[in-house]
């Protein structure tokens, strides 16, 4: 069988623009505009916070009577009770985004939920090894959990990464596999690697390495989409209509909640290959027909350019620009639930 075209002598490529590492001249001259100009300037106001409801998100854990929600820990980790699982999207709960516990971008908000007060998590999804989205120590204590490792599910390349750390409950997948997770007394969860466009390294030599990607999730009563990081691309219409004879109006529609990043775009000169902004998101929301999205990735570590509060107020302008409700496209409080609708 030939190789898929995202396949590569070394390693991976993304589906419709093929991704150039910034040079050094570059980051350099990003860094030091930056230092000028005194970016990021700091917020006008505190990020939201509430405390987490953290009876409801244990009793809400299993069974028949769960009701699907969302909660978000902040930057990318959500914690989503649907189909009779608890699952985590990219769990960071360290301090810093970074190699380092010394240096490296350092937490503004501390998470939601510490570790050791999560309800029992029986799925990780993990959509690429930047080490904002994918954290040794927090894997390393979900590995721990009472009860056992949850099921991580990664993109080609990455399982190894894992069992170095001597888990072994991990599936990779390439875009559009599949895997299921059987729930008992329940109809299985669906999980699916889907395409986005950016990147992985961990340090300088394994850049490309291995895969990235988003993830649909597909259970009975809720739908979720989870984007990762990624450009505006192709590949959100590529989904809807990989995914159109599932979500017909008669099967429920459209995916009930997607998870999409509105911060760290800024510069987007720098940007904008790897990164969307919230326009661009807005269009990921339509281009997937979603029936609502949640914000993700802003308010919790400065890695970019624009002040930690702004994407929210921008993402309140594009709504009213395209006349897109508020509760279509929202944000929550780091630490907020938001309770669903179960899948009809």
């Amino acid at each position: 069988m030939a190789a898929a075209p995202h396949h590569r002598a070394r390693g991976f490529q993304n589906n419709y623009v093929e991704f150039e590492p910034r040079s050094l001249a570059d980051v350099l001259r990003w860094r030091m505009a930056a230092a000028r100009e005194g970016l990021p300037r700091p917020p006008t106001a505190p990020i939201p916070q509430v405390p987490p409801m953290l009876d409801f998100l244990r009793t809400n854990a299993r069974g028949p009577a769960q009701q699907p929600a969302v909660t978000w820990i902040g930057h990318s980790t959500v914690l989503a009770q649907m189909g009779g699982v608890s699952l985590l999207t990219d769990p960071v709960f360290s301090d810093r985004a970074s190699p380092f516990g010394f240096a490296g971008p350092k937490r503004r908000q501390p998470p939601a939920v510490a570790l050791v007060d999560l309800p029992h998590i029986d799925l990780v999804v993990v959509s690429h090894n930047h080490y904002d989205h994918l954290d040794r120590p927090s894997v390393e204590a979900l590995r721990r959990q009472p009860g056992g490792s949850p099921l991580f599910v990664v993109p080609l390349g990455l399982a190894a990464w894992f069992t170095g750390l001597r888990l072994r409950n991990v599936v990779e997948l390439d875009w559009w596999q599949s895997h299921p997770l059987a729930v008992p007394g329940r109809a299985d969860v669906e999980v699916m690697l889907v395409p986005a466009q950016h990147w992985s390294a961990r340090g300088m030599r394994d850049r490309m390495l291995t895969l990235w990607g988003g993830f649909a999730v597909l259970a009975p009563d809720c739908h979720l989409f989870f984007a990762g990081d990624t450009g505006y691309s192709r590949d959100f219409m590529d989904i809807r209509e990989r995914l159109a004879s599932r979500q017909t109006a008669a099967l429920g529609g459209g995916f009930d909640i997607a998870l999409l990043p509105i911060g760290a775009y800024a510069p987007r000169w720098f940007m904008s290959a790897q990164h969307i902004d919230v326009a661009e998101a807005v269009k990921i929301h339509l281009d997937l027909d979603a029936k609502r999205s949640l914000g993700i990735h802003w308010g919790t570590f400065e890695l970019t350019d624009e002040p930690l509060d702004e994407p929210p107020r921008k993402l309140a302008t594009e709504r009213e620009a395209r006349r897109i409700s508020d509760d279509a496209f929202f944000t929550l409080a780091i630490g907020e639930t938001h309770r669903l609708p179960p899948r009809t």
